[in-house]
């Protein structure tokens, strides 16, 4: 199937997809036919291969299970109008995979074995790319520890994978936040800037909490003063005010998120003001008193933009102007659908056609 990785293939018997409602899926639910996986063995990958979805085995011991020993990337597939399957900054997903491995002292993953398992998988289950408005086909690469061994140290043995599944909306509305001022995703120094499972299992309390009084997610804030604000639930947060978009700048607490990259790629070419900056917790809550704060979302590739309608903080909510009022996030969550669904030109070389 490929020129330079041999994929071994083996496919399903049946395949699955007869039984999907493409109008009615929720996000998560509902697995494609197909896996790709990969083995680290004796200090190099091997074992290129496609077989059905299915339960795996796994050592009772592996570090994955134990100490988090895992990394994750989480990017979409999108078909248009004439049935060619486009696939959104994958180069930059493979970038920050290695970024996230690299910090939990896990092998480098080669671009053939990204590239080439990814496009073989999708051309197997390319009927699988859902072609429903506000659908998409959510792609899951991740690698994690093989070893049979308990024990702190580096792994010696690693699967790669790769999984697919049609999804709707993560977000079926406008959501309502909470600033955290007590519980942490990500201090100074830790491995908040990677995406690895051992970021995100914490988070589930407090959010849990928050949710418990009626908000849907949380706006996290820095480890030491819970004085500036860092992200939204599992996305990146932005704020325009005063007709600027303002987000958090980058460091080793915050995701380089992709959909923040392209938002404000996007927002620089249209000429917009744009500041990436520390950005205090007190600056939006002043902004959303004194009727400044015109717009908030969320950034990310599942949810791509998450509209907020209310933002609260200790005893006080601020509402949000309405959603269908806001010109910024309205207008570049469609320039971001028509771009991948190729109405649009893709001036960013942004897309890869399968």
């Amino acid at each position: 199937m490929t020129e330079t990785l041999n994929i071994s293939v083996k496919k399903i018997a049946q395949s699955k997809i007869s039984q999907v409602d493409f109008k009615n899926i929720q996000f998560g639910k509902t697995y494609s036919d197909h896996m790709f996986t990969a083995d680290y063995i004796d200090g190099e990958w091997k074992n290129a291969r496609i077989e059905p979805y299915e339960m795996m085995q796994i050592s009772p011991a592996s570090p994955a299970l134990h100490y988090g020993i895992s990394v994750f990337e989480g990017l979409k597939a999108f078909k248009t109008e004439d049935g060619v399957v486009n696939i959104f900054r994958a180069d930059k997903n493979f970038e920050r995979l290695n970024i996230s491995a690299g910090r939990m002292c896990m092998p480098q993953l080669p671009a053939d074995i990204y590239y080439e398992g990814l496009k073989a998988l999708l051309e197997i289950d390319s009927e699988w790319v859902p072609d429903v408005e506000g659908t998409s086909l959510y792609i899951r690469p991740f690698i994690f520890s093989n070893d049979d061994y308990i024990g702190i140290r580096p792994s010696l043995n690693f699967k790669f994978m790769i999984i697919t599944c049609p999804v709707g909306a993560y977000y079926a509305k406008p959501v309502k936040v909470k600033i955290e001022d007590h519980y942490v995703r990500a201090v100074e120094g830790g491995s908040g800037y990677c995406k690895t499972g051992c970021n995100y299992g914490p988070a589930i309390y407090p959010a849990k909490l928050a949710q418990d009084k009626g908000y849907d997610q949380l706006v996290w804030t820095d480890g030491k003063e819970h004085k500036y604000i860092e992200e939204s639930g599992t996305m990146n947060i932005m704020f325009v005010i005063d007709g600027k978009l303002i987000t958090p700048a980058l460091g080793d607490t915050i995701l380089n998120g992709i959909t923040r990259n392209s938002v404000l790629a996007i927002a620089r070419d249209w000429g917009m003001e744009v500041e990436e900056r520390k950005v205090e917790v007190a600056e939006v809550v002043a902004a959303a008193r004194a009727g400044k704060l015109q717009e908030a979302f969320g950034a990310g590739t599942a949810a791509t933009i998450a509209h907020i309608q209310q933002i609260g903080y200790k005893d006080e909510d601020f509402e949000l102007p309405p959603v269908e009022t806001r010109e910024f996030s309205n207008k570049v969550l469609a320039e971001l659908d028509n771009m991948k669904l190729g109405k649009i030109e893709d001036r960013f070389n942004w897309i890869t056609k399968l």
